[in-house]
């Protein structure tokens, strides 16, 4: 709910992205999407599909929902975003999985910050 991230079309075919904002339970709302693409502000209605041409990008900033697929071909997407805190920063509408189960046979050498609830435990 903190992260804004830039989504960039580096190339291929067309990038679709469906908004919504965050209503006050969490859930879709029917309010109107304001946006930022390629530095001009838009309004949308909720649920648009904003379609990004190769080299085009959008601003996607807290409690905005989106969901993106290539259409026509393959393309390379990028993202620029602010530092990520994967405990905390990452809102999905539907309970998803951040990361798969693992069933670790030897200690990690390096932590995610999502790890050191487990790993450092009694520690802290």
């Amino acid at each position: 709910w903190h992260k804004m991230e830039d989504i960039i079309n580096r190339g291929g075919g067309d990038l679709v992205i469906q908004l919504y904002n965050s209503g006050c339970d969490e859930g879709l709302s029917a309010e109107a999407v304001r946006v930022s693409i390629d530095g001009v502000e838009k309004t949308l209605d909720a649920g648009s599909l904003v379609v990004l041409k190769p080299g085009e990008s959008i601003c996607l900033t807290p409690y905005l929902y989106h969901r993106f697929y290539a259409k026509g071909s393959r393309c390379l997407v990028g993202e620029v975003s602010m530092v990520n805190d994967d405990a905390k920063d990452n809102r999905f509408l539907e309970p998803t999985g951040r990361f798969p189960t693992i069933e670790e046979d030897e200690a990690p050498r390096h932590l995610l910050v999502s790890d050191y609830a487990v790993f450092l435990k009694g520690l802290l």
